[in-house]
């Protein structure tokens, strides 16, 4: 869930001990790796020749390397990560496509070592960066994203940032969702994957001091928190918080909990989720945008959208109930209730190509306005099937994501808009999608690789990979900036100048492109979705009892 600005934006390498596969298979996958990165280098133009030969969970071994042991910081864990230790199997070849996935996130780390270095977010074109937080945000986010696509030195650099220039005793406002769901989330996912307890000692000092917002009336908590000072407070404007940020950090808090043995963290998250649990103001499930932290009653009634400032609220009724273990069954009450909702009061056809597709709700008045940040909902759906969930919502996933694929696929340059309306009348000359001149920008959302993951993980159907294929070559053509970095623009209308915005949000290396490289992979074990649930920022966190 990542709201749209202002007010805010919203909306590696496995040192393990490994066993080298049979000579024979790897010098087989050595040669058919090394063509595919041959030719793609010659593609891409890439500076440096990939040499990376196989993926075992993350693994990638190097060539000239492939005989020395692994370094031994990280070969026994304090706490090795109980879903890792069990499962050798044997390496799965890199493709070309993930291939062109490492290639790009290279290309864009190159951009942020050059000009953004420890900084949170890299501005392109300026060659220069921007702070939100000064707290390294995009390295933090790409952490776990090195450590599966198995990019070994770049994972040591950030790991030695982290280790010597992490520091979060600062004098900072910070968003309390923003910074769990990448800072908590991508510390907590990079120590499970690593077994480094460097990264679970950070997680618990960051907790710690986010903790402050929930000293609220209510038990809502604040919105932002100052970590050096510990204290907290809503925006300037309102004493309101999002529903989607209040309900969106629980994966992450528990999950803290139970590493630590310290119940405060998880005691705080679920108070917020018993508390909405029996609230008044829902619509079939469906919840408002905005929650009081006084009162701890809904405010703005009557606006039901799936898009910013609730999105996420759906998606972790979901992830919860999985990664407890499903035993929260009101967790799941509130999910299976909520897309009841959806069918009954979101869900439309358009016109030409009858599109079923998510609008908002406002005062009884439907609105055909769908935010791409809606399109978590067909992976979430899929995952709900996956987890033995009513099978029509696999149905209906699978028309959303052909929805959500149009959204690009309908536009000039093959890259969704933030904010699309449908048409519900058929009219001459005119697609399903039509996109206001304030909706056309392009900030590299994840949320249709996402669900193109899953749909992909779930049903084995190639058309998935094959659109987020085209999706990931219009955002080298449209977004790559050639002294490194991509960049956000501001007219997907226009393929001649598409007016570059000169950022690069975390999310596209903390997301996108991990995604992309997910679903490039036919390695089913490769973050196994029955023993990880990926928090709202795409950090795979373990499920407690694996199915």
């Amino acid at each position: 869930q990542k709201p749209p600005k202002p007010p805010h934006v919203r909306r590696g390498p496995s040192n393990l001990q490994i066993k080298a596969p049979r000579r024979d298979t790897r010098l087989k996958t050595r040669h058919d790796t090394m063509r595919a990165v041959e030719e793609l280098v010659e593609a891409y133009k890439v500076e440096k020749t990939e040499k990376s030969i196989i993926s075992w969970r993350g693994a990638v071994i190097e060539p000239d390397q492939s005989t020395e042991p692994p370094s031994s910081k990280i070969t026994e864990p304090e706490k090795p990560s109980p879903v890792e230790a069990e499962d050798q199997k044997e390496p799965v070849p890199l493709n070309e496509r993930q291939l062109a996935v490492i290639e790009a996130f290279r290309h864009a780390w190159k951009g942020y070592k050059d000009f953004a270095w420890g900084h949170d977010e890299l501005k392109p074109l300026s060659k220069s960066y921007s702070e939100w937080f000064g707290l390294g945000l995009t390295l933090i986010d790409a952490l776990d994203t090195m450590w599966i696509l198995g990019l070994k030195e770049e994972f040591e650099e950030a790991r030695k940032w982290v280790a010597d220039y992490l520091v979060f005793d600062k004098n900072v406002d910070v968003n309390l969702f923003e910074s769990t769901i990448r800072i908590l989330g991508g510390l907590l996912s990079t120590y499970h994957l690593s077994g480094d307890s460097l990264f679970l000692e950070k997680a618990k000092d960051i907790g710690n001091r986010l903790m402050p917002a929930f000293k609220t009336p209510s038990k809502i908590p604040y919105s932002d928190v100052n970590i050096g000072r510990g204290t907290a407070h809503p925006p300037r404007w309102t004493s309101d918080s999002t529903v989607a940020e209040v309900t969106s950090i629980q994966l992450e808090f528990r999950e803290l909990s139970r590493l630590t043995g310290d119940e405060k963290f998880r005691k705080a998250v679920d108070e917020v989720m018993k508390h909405v649990h029996i609230l008044s103001g829902k619509n079939d499930g469906l919840v408002p945008m905005f929650i009081n932290t006084n009162s701890g009653q809904f405010t703005h009634l009557g606006v039901y959208t799936l898009g910013a400032r609730a999105d996420s609220y759906y998606e972790y009724l979901l992830k919860q109930w999985i990664q407890g273990g499903k035993k929260e069954n009101e967790l799941l009450e509130d999910y299976m209730r909520a897309i009841e909702g959806v069918k009954k009061h979101l869900l439309q056809r358009s016109e030409p190509k009858k599109l079923t597709f998510v609008g908002e709700l406002a005062h009884g008045h439907f609105s055909a306005k769908m935010d791409h940040l809606v399109c978590f909902l067909p992976g979430t759906l899929a995952l709900g099937a996956h987890n033995g969930l009513a099978a029509d919502h696999m149905k209906l996933a699978e028309t959303l994501i052909e929805t959500c694929y149009q959204m690009y696929a309908q536009v000039e340059t093959g890259l969704s808009p933030e904010i699309v309306h449908f048409n519900l009348h058929a009219q001459k000359g005119h697609k399903d999608v039509e996109i206001k001149p304030a909706d056309r920008h392009n900030l590299l959302r994840p949320e249709t690789v996402e669900s193109l993951f899953y749909m992909y993980r779930f049903t084995g159907d190639k058309k998935y990979q094959d659109w987020g294929w085209e999706i990931l070559q219009n955002f080298n053509r449209y977004t790559r900036v050639p002294t490194g970095g991509y960049t956000s623009i501001n007219n997907v209308q226009n393929p001649s100048n598409p007016e570059p915005r000169d950022k690069m949000e975390s999310f596209f290396l903390g997301e996108t492109l991990k995604y992309m490289f997910l679903l490039f992979s036919d390695d089913i074990d490769l973050i196994n979705l029955d023993k990880y649930i990926f928090n709202t920022e795409a950090h795979p966190l373990p499920i407690w009892v694996p199915a």
